[in-house]
C-alpha cells in the first residue's frame, strides 16, 4: 500500500516552532516512527511552504497512491485551489491538523479542505497522522 503524506507551510519547523502547540519532534523523526508502526506501507513524504507546489504534488500523486494524509496548515483557511485539487484526484484524502483549529482564532475555523476530504482529524498532535494512516490502511 502506498500513502503520501503532504505537509504545508511552516511544518518544516516542527520541533522548533511553537513547541507548546506543535511539540518537540521534527516530522522527519516522526516519519521514522510511522514507518515502524506501518512497515507494510510505502510512504512518500513531501513538504512545501508554497501553495502551487502543494497543488502540484497532490495532482502528481493523486492517481498513483492509495491515500493521502494532508496537513495544508495555514492554506487550509485560504486555498480554494487546494480544495479543488483534492476534488480532482482519485486518492482519498484525510485532512490532519496537529492543533485543534476550532479552539484557535476564528479565521482558522474555515477549511476549504474538509468538504473535499474523506475525513478530518484535529487537535490530536502528531498522533493524528497515525490515525489517518490507520483509517486509510483499514479502508483498503
Amino acid at each position: 500500500m502506498k500513502i503520501a503524506i503532504i505537509n504545508g507551510p511552516n511544518l518544516n519547523l516542527l520541533g522548533k516552532r511553537e513547541t507548546d502547540i506543535y511539540g518537540n519532534m521534527s516530522f522527519d523523526k516522526y516519519l521514522d516512527v510511522l514507518k515502524g508502526i506501518f512497515p507494510e506501507v510505502d510512504f512518500q513524504y513531501y513538504q512545501s511552504n508554497v501553495e502551487g507546489e502543494l497543488i502540484n504534488e497532490i495532482q502528481r500523486v493523486g492517481y498513483d497512491v492509495d491515500g493521502i494524509v494532508l496537513n495544508p496548515a495555514g492554506y487550509t483557511h485560504s486555498s480554494v485551489a487546494i480544495g479543488d485539487a483534492i476534488a480532482a484526484i482519485k486518492a482519498p484524502v484525510v485532512e490532519v491538523h496537529i492543533s485543534n483549529v476550532h479552539s484557535r482564532e476564528h479565521f482558522r475555523h474555515l477549511s476549504h479542505v474538509s468538504g473535499k476530504s474523506v475525513g478530518s482529524i484535529f487537535g490530536l498532535g502528531l498522533k493524528g497522522y497515525e490515525l489517518a494512516i490507520r483509517f486509510l490502511t483499514e479502508k483498503k
